[in-house]
């Protein structure tokens, strides 16, 4: 997971990181941070040249929710803030409104496509991300996982039909109560079902992470079934682990130590978080409460809808908007529907970062072939298999591109030889 999702400049101001009433130094640090945007906002009216039509207008959105934040953080530290940190608040809110100005003005006669089109990313995907799919390979897996997983629902839902229904948390302290339920039971799972070796530092990443209260009204897809039951979101939450792995126990080598300028590796930690959740499911997390095997199924299906619409906006066969209708429509009981925010970020997200809303299925599909083939090399050489050495060779082989794991894990590195032996410039 990188520090933000999409593509964000180094410059950007962390209002999270600041402790509210500032302190004098608090306030120079923020008065350096914002000083930024105006300079930032005339450089971007030389730097944007382009004529994607779909990118540009929804890029306004952001701009206006950057006024909007800049407006209430003036609101909140007017008695409190020094005229210096007033003076800087008010130049950047002026500058965005007129940047925002000039971006309206100029959106009126974009009108090139926002997608990279199915050559370049079947390149990009290939030669960059060493993901050994093209894209209509990719279309027909999200296709198919769809597919495999709606049916998986209806028929989960009829061996469930006699089982009481889930019931949401209604409260603060009801959802405090399941999550901290929630998770240790993860937790143990993963160690007692003899999972993944379970490190100290597990509990620490899983347990800030585990997420507010939302009430009814205002749930997005995710906070929807996580106040059902958040053990599938917390399966996904691997990833986090991932991430600590990194602090704590870091690579020897350096090319995998640390994190990357670029996130390249998103079909192997996205890719993973959505296959474990299926994964542990299969192995038992659920065999004390089948229903919330039905909120796998729906989150399988949600990530398998938003990407195969993703795949064909950089195809440029629909708009965002199309494949934000595909997202919404496709995913069950309606869960994409209620909150539109969820939908439209995430699709323009896909369509700044070409591959990154298949990755979670194509990831997923790349890990459970890897899991076939190191099963077959040991029964090949009779031994067994044991999920818990599986997981923790490639939790030590590091976040790398899951081709080059499989290779390490199995000695099969077609995939890479054929992306090698078939390059040819863009």
């Amino acid at each position: 997971m990188p520090a933000h999702e999409g593509p964000t400049h180094h410059g950007v101001t962390e209002l999270w990181t600041y402790q509210f009433p500032l302190s004098d130094i608090e306030q120079q640090r923020l008065i350096a941070d914002l000083s930024i945007i105006k300079p930032l906002n005339q450089q971007a009216r030389v730097n944007l040249t382009g004529n994607a039509a779909e990118l540009w207008k929804a890029g306004i959105r952001d701009i206006h929710q950057q006024t909007k934040a800049l407006v209430d953080l003036q609101k909140k530290v007017k008695n409190t803030a020094s005229s210096a940190l007033l003076e800087v608040i008010e130049i950047a809110i002026k500058s965005t409104h007129d940047f925002t100005d000039w971006l309206e003005i100029q959106a009126k006669i974009k009108n090139g496509p926002s997608g990279i089109g199915q050559a370049q990313y079947t390149w990009y995907m290939n030669n960059v991300h060493l993901v050994p799919l093209n894209w209509q390979d990719e279309v027909r897996l999200l296709k198919r996982e769809l597919d495999r997983s709606w049916s998986s629902l209806k028929l989960e839902e009829h061996r469930n039909r006699k089982l009481p229904q889930l019931i949401a948390a209604a409260n603060q302290a009801e959802y405090d109560e399941l999550k901290e339920r929630s998770a240790n039971k993860f937790l143990n799972f993963l160690d007692q079902q003899e999972i993944v070796t379970v490190a100290d530092y597990f509990e620490k990443a899983l347990k800030g992470h585990l997420g507010p209260f939302v009430p009814a009204d205002k749930r997005n897809f995710f906070q929807i079934g996580s106040h059902f039951d958040p053990t599938p979101l917390y399966s996904h939450f691997y990833h986090w682990f991932e991430l600590a792995r990194m602090d704590n126990t870091p690579h020897a080598s350096p090319i995998r130590r640390e994190a990357l300028l670029y996130n390249i590796f998103d079909s192997r930690n996205e890719g993973t978080a959505t296959a474990v959740e299926e994964m542990f499911m299969h192995a038992g997390l659920y065999d004390d409460n089948p229903r919330v095997r039905e909120i796998v199924w729906i989150m399988i299906a949600q990530r398998a809808a938003r990407g195969l619409g993703s795949l064909y906006a950089h195809a440029n066969q629909m708009t965002m908007e199309q494949a934000g209708q595909i997202h919404a429509d496709k995913t069950p009981r309606g869960w994409m529907k209620v909150e539109p925010e969820l939908l439209i970020f995430e699709q323009h997200l896909y369509m700044r970062q070409p591959g990154y809303g298949s990755s979670y299925v194509t990831g997923k599909y790349l890990l459970e072939r890897t899991m076939a083939d190191y099963a077959i090399l040991l029964e090949s050489q009779g031994k067994d298999f044991r999920v818990k050495d599986f997981f923790d060779q490639l939790n030590a082989i590091g976040s790398i591109p899951i081709a080059l794991g499989r290779w390490q894990m199995t000695g099969l590195g077609n995939e890479i030889k054929s992306i090698r032996e078939h390059y040819q410039p863009l």
